[in-house]
This record gives structure tokens, sequence and C-alpha cells, in this order.
């Protein structure tokens, strides 16, 4: 007879992150080519001269993307973008992609056109070839599943797990506009919902639009650093939020951070749709995600180096892992950094 005191564990109880340590903990590696794999943006493979780098991404309709508002073609860009940021997190140049896409019945060719539209753009922008992929049918709408290849030379390799105590933490752009747009488009959508006759308002938001609908990986970093010598000793990709991710950094590498609220680069547009949103925008930048923003940490000695240059903003240093890892506020306030818990989307 079967039991009825079947253990189950909620996936809440782990988290996103614990998750993943729970299913992959006893990997084991076979091949003597395999650097890293799971646990960073990236895995890693010795192709001899240098490392290659290897990233796959699953966009769900109806959890990452909502095609109420969100149009086919600019969904093919961000499948894109969001698979060859997780390259140019390794300090790498992603140079291939394949795409996996589940379509259901109320798909055509046309807005299948629209997608591959937005894809073939994003390959041109990044220098990046579409090589293949698979189509298969779907009984839930879209599924996409993209898959990156990227080189990196074996001395630029940038790892989770390199930041040193007195490191310095840095930030590519600003942070919390794609969810601020998000918020946007959803409120727009409740309306429409209760009013088809409604236009939307979404006036004076563009920049957080495009952000949350449209990202762009930050290659124009990954190129300034390697102009400038700039090696970071750990890095990662926004995707999960300024929280999360720094915490991602310091379990791989065994620190602790101090990040300064008042150091954040957040968009005035962010600040103004948070104003009309009753939403606090260091709460979006914190945990709101999906910025593609690189997020890395160098050697104290480069502060003057890196204080005047454009799009990158020093918000913190690492300490020692005893001494954990918070937000400190301009009052001298410490509050323990948090990442975001599991969401199953029942």
């Amino acid at each position: 007879m079967p039991s009825n005191d079947i253990k189950r564990t909620e996936l809440s109880a782990l988290g996103e992150f614990g998750l993943i340590d729970h299913l992959t903990a006893s990997l084991k590696y076979k091949q003597d080519s395999t650097q890293t794999g799971v646990g960073d943006d990236a895995a890693v493979i010795d192709m001899g001269d240098k490392y290659l780098l290897l990233s796959t991404d699953l966009l769900l309709e109806g959890i990452q993307f909502d095609l109420t508002y969100t149009p086919l073609r600019h969904l093919g860009y961000k499948a894109v973008v969001t698979s060859i940021s997780d390259i140019y997190a390794m300090n790498g140049t992603p140079t291939q992609i394949t795409i996996g896409i589940g379509i259901s019945k109320r798909f055509s060719v046309e807005m299948l056109d629209e997608l591959y539209d937005g894809i073939r753009l994003a390959c041109d922008t990044y220098n990046v070839d579409l090589v293949g992929g698979d189509t298969t049918s779907s009984l839930t709408g879209l599924t996409i599943s993209t898959s990156a290849v990227g080189f990196v030379d074996k001395k630029k390799v940038a790892y989770r797990s390199g930041a040193k105590e007195n490191d310095l933490i840095c930030v590519s752009g600003n942070l919390g506009a794609a969810f601020m747009g998000l918020q946007i488009l959803e409120r727009e959508k409740r309306v429409f919902a209760g009013n088809t006759n409604v236009q939307p308002q979404l006036e004076g938001f563009d920049y957080i639009l495009q952000r949350q609908l449209k990202p762009e990986a930050q290659k124009d970093i990954i190129d300034l650093l390697s102009e400038l010598g700039i090696q970071p000793t750990s890095m990662i990709d926004l995707s999960d939020g300024l929280a999360s991710d720094t915490l991602q950094i310091c379990k791989s590498s065994k620190v602790g951070a101090r990040i300064y609220l008042d150091k954040m680069p957040i968009a005035s547009e962010t600040f103004r749709a948070g104003e009309e949103m009753n939403f606090d925008p260091a709460v979006a930048a914190l945990n709101g995600g999906e910025d593609y923003e690189l997020l890395f940490t160098v050697p104290i000695e480069l502060h003057e180096q890196l204080k005047n240059l454009a799009g990158i903003d020093v918000i913190g240093h690492i300490t020692s892992e005893s001494a954990g890892t918070f937000l400190v506020t301009p009052d001298g306030g410490e509050i323990p950094l948090q990442a975001q818990g599991w969401d199953s989307q029942e």
C-alpha cells in the first residue's frame, strides 16, 4: 500500500539557488576539459589556448514574458541578449547561439517571422551567428530556449569566485529600470482589461519600457575594461537583482560585502515611475532583476582609474565573510541583504 506520509519539500523551502544547489550537489565531472560547470554565469571548457563558454536560458510565456504587451520582435531580441549577457559576464565574447522554440497552434508563420526578425537583429548587433536549434509543439503557449557559445582568453576569464577582501564593488549602467518598466506595463494591462477602449498611458516612460522589453548586453563595458587593462576579480550579470547577485558573488568567493544605498545608480525616469506608482526605486534596484548590467569587483588600487569612468559606478566594497553582507543606509545603518525567494507561479 502506498504511504500517505511520503515526504514533500516545497520549492519555496529551498529558494531558486538552493534548489539549484540541491539538484546539482552530486554532479561529478568526467571530462578533464570541464573547468567550471553549475554555479557560474556560463560553463567553462578548456579548448587549449582559450576557454569555451557555454550558457543556456529559458523564457516561458506567462512567467518571463507576457505577449499582451511584449512585441514578438522585441522578445526575439531579448531572448538573445539574456543568453549572451552570461558570456560577457565571464569577460568573454559570444560567437554563436542556438534557439529552441515550443509553439502552440495560436501562432502563425507571420508571428514567428516577427520573433526571428528580433533574433536576427540581436545577432547582427552583437556579431553572433545563429547556428541551429529545435522547434516543437506546445500546449501552453510559447517557450524559447537560447544557448550561447563564446570564448575568452584564459588569463581574462572572470568567475564569481574571485572577489577578495577590500576589493571595490562596481556596477555598469543603472539599476531598477527594467523592473519599473514592467510595473508600468502591468498597470496598463490591468486598466485595459477593465476597459478595452482606453489607450495605454505610456508617455514619458520610453527609457524604462525599453529596458524591460528590449534590453542590451554590456559589450561596451567589456570592451572598455579590456582597453584599460582592467581585469575584474569577479563578475556576474544582473539578471536577478543587485541583492541576489551580490550574494551569489559573496557565496562563491566566501566573502562579505557592504553596498551603499546612496551610491546605487538609479535613472531619473525610474525614480519618477516609482513616485507615480508609490514604489521605492531602491527596492526595484535591489530585487527587480532583468537589468542585464554587469556587477563586478576590482582591486582597491584601481579606484582612481575607475571613479571617473562613464557608465561605471563604485557602489561598495568586499569584506571578510564573517562580517556578513549588508546594505548601508546614508545614516550608517546596516540592513542584511536578502535574495528574493522562489516563486513557483502555480
